[in-house]
């Protein structure tokens, strides 16, 4: 059948010429035949010849060195040029408004956003309370970009204003767990922020993602400062933690169980810190009278526990 027929024909031959490594020259054709009634003979052909030839070899990149002046190597963070001038908080409560104004998906509210970022880092925890006071409204479809901004701030200041917000009741839940999750994705934690963090652990309905978030801190803080288990801040969270789990984390009922895994949880998640718990997590592990389920997080507690506090010398054999 004519399916069954070659309808396009085509062939293409080069000749290179090299030399040291270089081409120097290459001359190519190539031919392309249509059949559309091969029976008849008839159909249409093209040639096409390409020739190349190097011309010059340029031995070095010739370039100006003053461009390279501004030059520098940096990581991919993003950077924003810092101005010399003090921000005030007016100028910020403005650009809340600006935000609440602009339209949800576009380039302009995203530039706010990263401005509002950025103009909170360099406010005191005082202009951040007075801006509160000013700019905790929200803007069309429920939405406070201070809310949201906050987290992204990761400023000592910025972190106790939180706390206040939070302690407060003057968020709403789900942006309490925001909250506490994005203290995990701190870079720099100050002993401040964990001293204005540690007695949101001890109210009674402080949630996992608080006590996740708030240990999580302390072990990026311990992790950059040595001799962490000696600052008061911390101490602070690790006598919570100790208190809660009372030497050998016996417990009552079933929503007692449930406390105490997540104790558990984040004593292994402080780490460092943590390593004056050892004892406890020990008897925790140990005690055959305890659920298979508290035994197994005391285990998992160390993992985080350096070697040097001699884990295997604390856990009996068979355990």
């Amino acid at each position: 059948s004519q399916s069954e027929q070659q309808i396009l024909s085509s062939q293409l031959e080069c000749v290179q010429s090299i030399k040291d490594g270089v081409l120097e020259e290459a001359n190519c054709t190539e031919s392309d035949r249509v059949s559309l009634f091969p029976h008849q003979g008839s159909g249409a052909q093209t040639q096409t010849q390409c020739s190349l030839k190097l011309l010059q070899v340029q031995t070095e990149t010739l370039y100006n060195k003053g461009d390279s002046e501004d030059l520098y190597v940096t990581n991919m963070l993003y950077e924003r040029e810092v101005t010399e001038r003090e921000i005030t908080g007016g100028e910020v409560t403005e650009l809340v408004w600006k935000l609440c104004l602009a339209h949800s998906a576009s380039y302009e509210t995203a530039d706010l956003f990263m401005t509002l970022v950025f103009e909170l880092r360099r406010l005191s925890l005082e202009a951040l309370r007075a801006l509160w006071q000013r700019s905790s409204f929200k803007c069309r479809d429920n939405w406070q970009p201070l809310i949201d901004a906050l987290p992204s701030c990761a400023t000592e200041a910025c972190v106790v204003l939180m706390k206040d917000l939070i302690a407060s009741g003057e968020v709403e839940e789900d942006k309490v767990e925001y909250f506490f999750w994005s203290f995990t994705f701190i870079s720099n934690p100050t002993s401040g922020m964990i001293e204005s963090l540690a007695p949101l652990l001890k109210s009674p309905r402080a949630s996992q993602s608080c006590f996740l978030g708030v240990t999580a801190l302390v072990h990026r803080f311990c992790s950059a400062h040595s001799s962490c288990d000696r600052v008061p801040a911390v101490q602070s969270v690790i006598r919570t933690l100790g208190k809660f789990l009372g030497g050998n984390c016996t417990v009552q009922d079933s929503e007692h169980l449930s406390k105490m895994q997540l104790v558990l949880k984040a004593t292994g998640n402080a780490g460092l810190a943590a390593a004056s718990l050892a004892p406890a997590l020990s008897s925790c592990a140990s005690l055959k009278s305890h659920p298979v389920e508290i035994r197994l997080a005391a285990v998992q507690a160390f993992r985080r526990i350096p070697c040097s506090v001699r884990v295997r010398d604390l856990l009996p054999e068979g355990t």
